[in-house]
């Protein structure tokens, strides 16, 4: 089960990203900490070998640090670990025969799934509704399915959406527009859509 993402304090980040690039070890730990499982998560959700979604997201963090002193302050930190990690993993799959035909991130399928455990959600009527947007989530094009997770799994802006997806903002918008009217199409359940997309459990 995704827990309930917390908002983020930014100021911190950029502090911890300050440091770092001037060879503080314990902000650079701290961050690897703090983002880690989720890079490994979003990873995960481009490609099924878990082993080398670690080392793309050990490489992000090599990287940094190797590179601290030319690293410009991204604006937002999260976002930017995110799409060094979207796009690490689109040069594995470059690299790698088997996957000789992925030439960019756009070619990478979007393959995570959302879901949640039933017997977690006290309410009945809650896990019922929940279970049924992941069903119609899971559904959607990869791209769609990809926007809505890093808008609503994530708490990404639109602005930082198309910045990691490559696209500009309304293409973003649009993603996430035809995202929501598929399942707002489609939904049949008691509680609004974006009441469950925000609360944290899905």
């Amino acid at each position: 089960m995704k827990t309930l993402i917390l908002p983020l304090d930014a100021h911190d980040d950029h502090k911890l990203w300050n440091k770092l690039k001037r060879g503080d070890e314990r902000s650079f730990s701290l961050l690897f900490e703090k983002y880690y499982g989720d890079l490994i998560h979003y990873g995960n959700s481009f490609s099924p070998f878990t082993e080398k979604v670690q080392d793309c997201v050990q490489d992000v963090f090599a990287d940094i640090w190797l590179y601290r002193e030319s690293l410009q302050e991204p604006k937002v930190v999260k976002a930017y670990l995110l799409s060094s990690v979207r796009k690490r993993i689109a040069r594995l799959y470059k690299r790698d025969h088997i996957f000789k035909k992925i030439t960019n991130t756009d070619s990478i399928e979007f393959l995570f799934d959302f879901s949640v455990e039933h017997e977690l959600i006290d309410d009945e009527a809650t896990a019922e509704n929940v279970l049924y947007l992941n069903k119609l989530l899971n559904e959607l094009p990869s791209r769609q399915k990809e926007a809505l997770f890093l808008r609503y799994n994530q708490g990404l802006s639109v602005e930082q959406i198309a910045e990691m997806l490559d696209v500009n903002y309304q293409s973003a918008n649009n993603l996430l527009h035809r995202g929501l009217l598929k399942l707002r199409q489609e939904w049949k359940g008691s509680f609004s859509i974006l009441v469950l997309l925000s609360s944290g459990i899905i």
